[in-house]
């Protein structure tokens, strides 16, 4: 994953168990479906993302029965500091997006001959 999408990383997490709480696979590819392909997640940054969000208060986990009948899955939702992070990160990338929106689309001065 590249430097600009590990950044975003925490958002794109935190924006996928906005509305449901889900298992890691299906983080996984709720994020990889979503982004279109574009941030192609791994679970080798999948878990070790998680951890992190845990321990920063913003993630919890609990243990539930496998809807297939087997091994019990570690299902992760967000937590209400969760919720406040998701709503400053939004926040800011809307800051960023604007800013840079604003310099993408301002006219470039014309090259004389």
């Amino acid at each position: 994953m590249n430097p600009l999408k590990s950044g975003t990383l925490d958002l794109a997490l935190l924006a996928a168990l906005q509305d449901q709480p889900r298992y890691g696979l299906d983080i996984l590819r709720h994020v990889n479906d979503r982004s279109g392909g574009l941030f192609d997640l791994k679970e080798g940054s999948l878990y070790p993302a998680l951890h992190r969000l845990v321990k920063a208060g913003w993630v919890d986990s609990d243990w539930q029965p496998s809807d297939r009948g087997g091994a019990p899955r570690k299902v992760y939702h967000l937590t209400s500091e969760g919720r406040a992070a998701l709503h400053a990160k939004r926040q800011e990338w809307q800051t960023l997006r604007g800013a840079l929106d604003a310099l993408l689309t301002r006219a470039l001065p014309r090259r004389s001959a």
